[in-house]
C-alpha cells in the first residue's frame, strides 16, 4: 500500500485527486475515502485539511456519478414492478423542492460508505443536479471533520488496511444487503399509504 502512496503522492493534490476518482468508481471493496485522506495527511501534514477536504469531495463526487450511471445499466434487468416501485421514491423526492438535495446531504454528513447509495439512484434513474450538489457539500463538512480528528482517533490508513481488510468486507456485504431490502420495498404504497409491503424478487417464486 505505500507504493500506491508513494505513486500518487508525487503528484500532491492532484494525485490525491485522480486516486479518489478511481476507488469511488468501484463499486465494492474500497475502503473509505476518508480515511484515505486522512492517511495522506498524517504522512504529510503540510497538506490542508480544508484543501484535502474539497479535493477528496470533488474526486468522490466525480467517482460515484461514473458509478451511478454504470448502475444504471442494469435497471434494464428489473421487473417491471420493482422499476414502478423505485420510480415511486424517485418521483417522491423529484416533488419535494430540494428533496435530492436534503437526502444526499444527510446522507453524505456522515462517513458511511456511499456506494449503495448511488447504485440505489442508478437504479432509480435518478437524475438531479441536487443529487451532486448535496453530496458534495456533505462530503467537503464530514471529510474537514475527520482528517482533522484523524491524528487523535484514526489508525494509519496503510495499517487498518493490511490488518482488517475483513472489516473492508463485512461494511460492502452489509451495504449490499441493506441495498436488496431498500429495492425490495414497494415505494409506491409506503409513500401514498403509509403501508410496508415488498416486491418478490424472482428467485422467491421459484
Amino acid at each position: 500500500m505505500m507504493d500506491i502512496f508513494s505513486i500518487f503522492s508525487q503528484f500532491s493534490y492532484f494525485g490525491i485527486f485522480l486516486l479518489l476518482v478511481l476507488v469511488n468508481t468501484a463499486p465494492i471493496l474500497m475502503p473509505p475515502t476518508w480515511l484515505i485522506l486522512a492517511s495522506f495527511h498524517a504522512l504529510d501534514d503540510t497538506l490542508s485539511p480544508a484543501l484535502l477536504a474539497i479535493v477528496g469531495a470533488t474526486g468522490a463526487t466525480i467517482g460515484r456519478i461514473a458509478l451511478m450511471y454504470t448502475s444504471g445499466f442494469f435497471r434494464k434487468f428489473m421487473s417491471e414492478e420493482r422499476k414502478s416501485s423505485l420510480d415511486g421514491i424517485a418521483n417522491y423526492l423529484k416533488s419535494k423542492k430540494v428533496g435530492y438535495l436534503l437526502a444526499s446531504f444527510l446522507f453524505a454528513s456522515t462517513p458511511l460508505p456511499s456506494n449503495m447509495l448511488f447504485i440505489g439512484y442508478g437504479l432509480m434513474g435518478a437524475k438531479s443536479v441536487q443529487i451532486y450538489t448535496g453530496f458534495w457539500l456533505g462530503r467537503v463538512a464530514s471529510y474537514y471533520v475527520m482528517i482533522s480528528i484523524s491524528q487523535v482517533v484514526l489508525t494509519p490508513f496503510t495499517k487498518l488496511f493490511e490488518d482488517r481488510m475483513l472489516g473492508i468486507i463485512l461494511v460492502d456485504a452489509m451495504s449490499i444487503v441493506i441495498l436488496v431490502f431498500f429495492a425490495c420495498i414497494n415505494w409506491n404504497m409506503l409513500i401514498t399509504q403509509r403501508k410496508i409491503q415488498f416486491v418478490k424478487p424472482k428467485l422467491w417464486r421459484l
